[in-house]
């Protein structure tokens, strides 16, 4: 099984963090708060917007981005609206760390400046700011998971009341 990592760098918003909790639990990734957190991890929108899976959820804290660093070593992409290259175009291997700046501000652009081959972008409107966060995080975890062909995911769903026709 393949190791795909969601970082998120000082999120604040919770009903954010707990949408990007639910897709990391159907999708198995790891995610990975880097503090300060914009809230507590018992905020009632959190757990809502996770809804149930907060158990199914693999997650770790870390005090800031010296602290993950330290603890972790992997293939880092970094999504930014300021990244040159488009996020489909990357190759993204096993081990591979997708990390999101918080709502308001995203990467520090230090960090940006000295990854510029690991910044990538969803393109979107010039006069447009950018795209919700957990949405981003949605899109980025299912490009990779294309790219890996969706290992240990169902592909097909099942009717409740009724049995589909077989195709063909």
């Amino acid at each position: 099984m393949k190791n795909l990592n969601i970082v998120l760098v000082e999120p604040q918003i919770p009903q954010n963090t707990g949408n990007i909790s639910r897709t990391c639990a159907v999708t198995g990734a790891r995610l990975h708060l880097v503090r300060p957190l914009g809230f507590e991890i018992s905020d009632k929108q959190l757990k809502r917007a996770g809804l149930d899976y907060w158990d199914k959820l693999d997650i770790f804290y870390y005090d800031d981005l010296e602290d993950f660093f330290y603890k972790n070593s992997g293939n880092y992409f970094f999504f930014t609206t300021k990244g040159r290259r488009v996020y489909s175009d990357a190759e993204y291997p096993d081990n591979s760390y997708l990390f999101f700046g918080r709502e308001d501000k995203g990467l520090s652009e230090e960090l940006l400046y000295n990854n510029p081959d690991k910044c990538v972008r969803i393109p979107m409107r010039n006069e447009l700011r950018s795209l919700n966060l957990s949405n981003s995080v949605a899109v980025a975890v299912y490009e990779v998971l294309r790219q890996w062909e969706f290992p240990d995911l169902a592909r097909e769903g099942k009717l409740t009341k009724y049995t589909w026709q077989k195709e063909g």
